[in-house]
């Protein structure tokens, strides 16, 4: 088994990957609103400041005084109005108010309609995720068939590391499941 060492590189890279399809569904449900204040939330939004779109943690300091509220404390006073706007145009429904330099946002509970609008776009997160990893596979097992086919492995190291990689699989598609479970019941808590 003379290229041993590629074959276990290509597991590593496999299983890398399927580690950064898990971790964007991560960043995915960091930016659903379960009904709790989180940072997290205002992560995605971009404020017009000196001209050009500037992340909103980059104009000041999100925060979480009380279990409904998130307060960003804006650096630059004059980019008060802008902050505000932001949260407003970003699509979250939330209603800043600010009073000087700091801005308040009230995260409103949610009603049972929006609770299940938000559980079937974490199904699609985790469905995206899980169609991630299988193209991982895909191309990984396409790697180990074009080394058989090249004489580089025989077909029993084929059926081993395929075995293996369908084994890494079944684990990652294993931690979306439970992933998709965790957010779920966190968006279905009233």
């Amino acid at each position: 088994m003379s290229d041993a060492v590629n074959l276990n590189e290509l597991k590593k890279d496999t299983s890398r990957r399927m580690e950064g399809a898990v971790d964007k569904l991560h960043q995915e449900y960091g930016g659903l609103r379960t009904g709790r204040a989180v940072t997290s939330l205002l992560d995605p939004i971009t404020v017009q400041a000196y001209g050009t779109a500037t992340p909103l943690n980059q104009v000041g300091t999100v925060s979480v005084p009380e279990p409904r509220m998130l307060s960003v404390q804006v650096w630059d006073k004059s980019l008060v109005s802008s902050v505000e706007k932001a949260i407003m145009d970003s699509g979250l429904g939330l209603n800043p108010s600010s009073d000087g330099q700091m801005v308040r946002v009230p995260i409103p509970a949610l009603t049972e309609d929006r609770r299940g609008e938000l559980a079937k776009v974490a199904a699609k997160y985790a469905e995206d995720a899980r169609v991630s990893i299988r193209n991982v596979r895909r191309h990984a097992m396409d790697g180990l068939k074009a080394a058989e086919k090249d004489g580089n492995i025989s077909q029993d190291e084929h059926r081993e590391f395929s075995d293996e990689i369908q084994k890494l699989t079944d684990g990652f598609v294993g931690k979306v499941d439970e992933s998709l479970k965790n957010k779920e019941q966190e968006i279905m808590q009233v």
